[in-house]
């Protein structure tokens, strides 16, 4: 049988031909093949047909008819590679295409082409690559009145065929953009298609009508601007002159080629970085914002949506006016204005200054033109209007404080949920950014019966992937506050789902649920029921923990962390499910953010737990491991490593002696990052773990005496006086907690202790924090001095 994958030498051979037309009909071919079919594509990249393509244009001569026919047939075929492809990004970028593509938006000199007259080939062969372009013959006595817009008017030529060009006709775009004309229906002739003109290709491949251009959108009100026509078939300059100052312009093929597959390019994240910082490309980028041409206004938009990522780069953007440019699409086609608030909300998102000079610009004309297109008839415009909007009021508390602003947002995008594509799969992340960590949001939402709408689409089984995600993400911060909307979300049995979706084949719905569970899982209400220990959480949790895609790892690791934490001590049910074992292989990761969510999972594990399940944990950890963690080169690793310590020796004696495990490593790893530490994080746990110590026996409490004021050091110099009057008021409690176990009157050693104390200034610290402005600090320290001076003041 036949193989339907192309030959590779035969294809390659015709893209290399010296021949022009081999070369052109094989580029035709490749892109007729290519156009909407993945599997093709993929196999052409395979093949190598990209440098070939890429060789192509590289090499085509822009001056003539038949290199910017090549041109526009490779920049075309160039961009469906690229078209939702990852593989053809790259091959394309690979190939070199890419600086060759950037050079092509100036190959067309409109100025002289101006000034060449705009003489009319009419002969040309680009004209006819189409199925649709079809020669008439134009007689004076078939010449319509040039001013009756309903009609297909004809003007006299001389008898030289006329051309018509179907593929040409765009309803809806801006005349500014394609220039309307006869319409022809190959099955039913001519066809006035809401108005149509007689039409002129001029050497660009530009379409002029013969008889007047028309100016405005074709579904709205329109102008008609005559010009003159010369008996050589060339426009009259005056005239074109009076057409361009209503805002007609050179369309040239040639550059819409290239800026359409650059378009292409800048919608993966595979593209090039763009750099701000030089002031020729921020020239450059203006020049495509403030242009006339879709594609380059689209471009432009691309370019900032792509690249633009820090907050200097978003500054250095609103001083160069992008902003002015950007807000002037609002005002254009829908595909300029979709690109205008989608760069706007990149530039706005989580920068107030940004956001204080948009709203600023025109009176706030901008800010409420953005607040009038959520009403807009199409669900995309009435997106990204949503998230521009969201992005301001993200970025700046100062705006957009209404609650109905709010309440319009809200029922906007659970309404959005709605749309069966793409703009319904966006709707819920949109969402999930309005209300993420805003308890007076997620109110409203949970008002609007927003659980209830997340829920009923979390039924349909055919849910796109992304659509998944995004509704349990929205879910997830939906419940990220409120008992309320948890238990809603408990009652609606959307758990059932959720749990579900845990063994999703695709790793971004399984990360969402777990975040989902993660947030729901926060009910204390909930976890004291026992709710998500069971086996049909558990089990398919701890699969996650080995799973091949480390953002799953890290939010079943979350998810985790917040279910150990049931408030009961026992957690047989993760024990046995092998829990223990994969959260201890995690720690020893080299990947620090799945060493610090085990560590902590394992810290919350051992919160309250018994004897038994501490013991379970410690055995498998070993005593080297938890002071190796201690030390760990991630301070926030160092911080959970001294908690889940701080919950080892929390409890009963038998727990304390955790510490002094294999000689005491374990404690002397704490003393060593509490004398070299200077992140108060860590600190405040270091002193909990020595004030559960402390609780101890006499051996016990001496050790940690001896780890405080050393025999070598003087004790005013400790790090223990430094914390005691340090500025961070839970530091201070942390102390002032050491200082009250270690002087427990019911201690045999109490008195001698005290006696140091004394000795080493402390105790006239103490003192001192009985009036401390923090009431957690005052009572503690008055709690210690109590005990202090029931042996004497002396």
């Amino acid at each position: 049988m036949p193989s339907s994958r192309p030959s590779s030498d035969l294809i390659l051979h015709r893209l290399s031909s010296s021949d022009y037309d081999i070369k052109l009909k094989a580029i035709r071919e490749v892109k007729n093949q290519i156009i909407g079919n993945r599997t093709k594509k993929l196999s052409y990249i395979k093949l190598g047909a990209v440098p070939a393509v890429a060789d192509a244009l590289a090499k085509a001569n822009a001056d003539s008819d038949f290199g910017s026919n090549l041109i526009v047939q490779s920049a075309a075929v160039l961009g469906s590679f690229v078209c939702g492809v990852d593989q053809g990004v790259r091959a394309v970028l690979d190939a070199g295409a890419f600086p060759n593509l950037v050079r092509l938006l100036s190959a067309v000199d409109e100025k002289e082409v101006w000034e060449r007259g705009f003489q009319a080939v009419l002969s040309s062969p680009y004209l006819y690559e189409y199925g649709s372009v079809l020669p008439y013959h134009i007689t004076p006595e078939i010449v319509g009145d040039p001013l009756v817009p309903n009609r297909v008017e004809y003007v006299w030529s001389k008898g030289i065929p006329l051309l018509l060009d179907v593929a040409s006709i765009k309803m809806g775009v801006p005349a500014a953009t394609v220039i309307p004309f006869a319409f022809v229906n190959m099955n039913k002739g001519f066809s006035p298609f809401g108005v149509g003109y007689a039409s002129l290709v001029c050497e660009c491949g530009a379409v002029w009508s013969y008889t007047f251009l028309l100016e405005g959108d074709v579904y709205g009100e329109t102008m008609l601007v005559p010009f003159s026509i010369l008996e050589n078939g060339i426009l009259d300059l005056p005239s074109m002159r009076i057409c361009r100052s209503f805002g007609c312009f050179l369309c040239s093929v040639v550059v819409d080629a290239a800026a359409r597959s650059l378009r292409m390019i800048y919608q993966s994240k595979l593209a090039p970085k763009f750099d701000f910082y030089k002031e020729e490309n921020m020239d450059f980028l203006l020049s495509l914002l403030r242009s006339e041409n879709e594609n380059l206004t689209g471009l432009g938009a691309g370019i900032v949506i792509h690249s633009c990522e820090t907050s200097d780069e978003q500054n250095i953007l609103c001083h160069a006016g992008s902003l002015e440019k950007l807000i002037s699409g609002l005002d254009g086609s829908i595909s300029q204005r979709d690109a205008s608030l989608e760069s706007l909300a990149t530039i706005l998102k989580n920068n107030p200054e940004a956001v204080s000079k948009f709203v600023e610009l025109q009176s706030e004309r901008a800010l409420r033109s953005v607040i009038e297109l959520t009403k807009d008839k199409y669900p995309r415009t009435r997106l990204l209007a949503c998230l521009c909007l969201i992005c301001i009021k993200n970025s700046s508390s100062c705006y957009l404080q209404d609650i109905g602003i709010k309440t319009k947002l809200i029922y906007i995008l659970l309404e959005l949920l709605d749309d069966s594509g793409q703009v319904g799969e966006e709707a819920s992340f949109a969402f999930s950014s309005l209300v993420a960590g805003k308890e007076d949001l997620q109110k409203l939402a949970f008002e609007a019966n927003a659980i209830d709408k997340f829920y009923n689409h979390l039924q349909n089984c055919a849910l796109h992937p992304k659509r998944l995600e995004g509704i349990f993400l929205a879910l997830a911060d939906l419940c990220s506050k409120l008992e309320c909307c948890r238990s809603k979300f408990m009652s609606l049995q959307v758990l059932n789902l959720l749990i579900n979706a845990l063994t999703h084949d695709e790793a971004n719905v399984r990360t969402a649920a777990c975040i989902c569970l993660k947030s729901v899982s926060r009910s204390i209400k909930s976890l004291s029921a026992g709710y998500f220990t069971n086996e049909r959480i558990v089990i398919p949790l701890v699969r996650l923990l080995s799973d091949l895609c480390t953002s799953v790892q890290v939010a079943a690791l979350g998810a985790i962390s917040n279910i150990v934490v049931d408030f009961t001590p026992d957690k047989s049910t993760i024990i046995q499910c092998g829990g223990i074992k994969e959260l201890v292989q995690l720690t020893k990761s080299m990947d620090a953010s799945l060493r610090l969510n085990a560590v902590w999972s394992l810290r919350n594990m051992v919160f309250l737990a018994d004897k038994m399940c501490k013991e379970a944990i410690f055995m498998e950890l070993s005593v080297s491991a938890v002071a190796s963690l201690i030390c760990d080169s991630e301070p926030s690793v160092q911080e959970q490593a001294l908690a889940l310590v701080r919950n080892l020796v929390d409890g009963c004696m038998d727990c304390v002696e955790f510490a002094f495990a294999e000689d005491g490593i374990i404690l002397d790893a704490v003393g060593r990052q509490l004398q070299k530490s200077s992140k108060i994080e860590i600190a405040i746990q270091g002193m909990y773990v020595l004030s559960n110590i402390a609780s101890g026996n006499e051996f016990h409490k001496e050790a940690i005496m001896q780890l405080l004021f050393p025999q070598t050091e003087n004790g005013s110099h400790s790090f223990l006086s430094q914390y005691l009057q340090s500025t961070d008021s839970s530091l201070r409690t942390s102390a002032a907690w050491v200082i009250v176990n270690l002087t427990v009157p019911a201690s045999p050693g109490a008195f001698g202790r005290i006696v140091k104390l004394r000795n080493f200034g402390i105790v006239s610290q103490i003192k001192r924090m009985v009036n401390d402005s923090c009431m957690d600090v005052k009572l503690q320290a008055r709690l210690a001095l109590g005990q202090i001076i029931s042996f004497g003041d002396s």
